[in-house]
């Protein structure tokens, strides 16, 4: 299995499987000099990790980062990135693998058993392999080691619909999304995602969800016409996010109602000498190229495909059979999804901020 690996400068590969004895990644191309300290990524993986309330699977495990190489030790925990290639390792500890015995030859409807299956001619049945959003713990990992790259660039996520309940704007609040287990920025709209994900998982099912990324101070001038658009990069490494099924930059698919006088961001000059912006429908992006506006992003996330309820599938010898998957999962995958897409944004535009230099200067 190829392509395991994405960025140009930047680039992030990662590895391991969901009920392998660990998953990992290897970060290429970070720049020399550059100075953290474990909890810091521990820290982005803790954000994301599973558990931590009754709205996501249950498996415990601690996602604790090891650091293998690429930094210098100065004995105290402060850690300086050489330029070499930093590895990246967390072990997995709470696998049931036998919750997925009953599926070792079954396809679950929804999921990448089959579309596997047909590519390879072999699958890991357990919890997904590869195709497994416990994958995505790695790419917050390499997200925080990102971060680093761009450290005046402020990057944030939220949740702002999930299933049939949406956000109202009005009431968006950048700290409610660390004091309720949705990411949600609005505390209405918080308080009514939990009566509603009680009763789609005591039920045994699950939904979908919508998050937004904002990436503030973003640099003017990142991205390049063509084949290397800022939002292209940005739009595929969203969609590579596992259950991602649609992304949007600013406005988004919107854009399709509007006139070209309410779609364009008009411009006046600004009192500090640069140019000022009066909307922001492009995302912050313009022919491929970083505006200097925040930079954002909406991804949807397609409800979990294990779930307790029968669905009609066939299994490997093609005989018709009905599938209910046991175990533990997420019934709303896209709630964890929020750090994750977070990392994405970091990583893309910690490579095109490289690569930006690299051609400018």
């Amino acid at each position: 299995m190829s392509h395991n690996t994405f960025g140009h400068l930047f680039r992030v590969t990662t590895f391991g499987e969901s009920h392998g004895p660990a998953i990992g990644a290897v970060v290429d191309g970070c720049p020399p000099r550059l100075t953290f300290r474990r909890e810091d990524v521990q820290a982005a993986l803790d954000r994301r990790r599973p558990g931590q309330s009754r709205f996501t699977t249950q498996r415990r495990e601690p996602d604790e980062v090891e650091i293998l190489s690429g930094v210098i030790d100065d004995g105290a925990g402060l850690l300086t990135t050489t330029g070499t290639p930093i590895g990246l390792l967390i072990r997995n500890v709470d696998q049931r693998s036998k919750d997925y015995a009953n599926i070792a030859q079954s396809y679950r409807p929804g999921h990448a058993d089959i579309a596997y299956d047909l590519k390879y001619g072999v699958r890991d049945h357990r919890g997904g392999g590869r195709s497994s959003a416990r994958e995505t713990a790695m790419r917050v990992a390499a997200g925080a080691i990102a971060q680093l790259v761009i450290p005046d660039v402020v990057i944030r996520g939220a949740l702002v619909a999930m299933g049939e309940i949406e956000i109202d704007r009005a009431r968006w609040d950048w700290d409610e999304v660390d004091r309720n287990p949705f990411f949600c920025p609005d505390p209405v709209a918080a308080k009514e995602m939990e009566a509603y994900l009680d009763g789609i998982r005591k039920a045994g099912s699950s939904i979908g969800a919508v998050i937004e990324v904002v990436a503030e101070n973003v640099p003017a001038g990142l991205g390049a016409p063509i084949y290397g658009k800022l939002d292209g990069d940005l739009a595929a490494a969203l969609m590579s996010i596992n259950a991602v099924k649609g992304v949007e930059i600013g406005a988004g698919f919107a854009v399709a109602r509007l006139t070209g006088e309410e779609n364009a961001d008009e411009i006046r000059a600004g009192a500090d000498g640069h140019p000022e912006f009066l909307s922001n429908k492009a995302g912050g992006v313009l022919g491929g190229v970083s505006t200097g506006q925040p930079v954002v992003a909406r991804f949807a996330v397609k409800p979990t495909s294990s779930i307790l309820t029968p669905r009609r599938s066939i299994d490997a010898t093609g005989a018709e059979v009905e599938v209910s998957t046991k175990g533990r999962h997420d019934p709303c995958v896209g709630i964890r999804a929020v750090p994750v897409g977070e990392a994405m944004m970091a990583c893309v535009l910690a490579d095109h901020l490289l690569r930006h230099r690299g051609q400018n200067g």
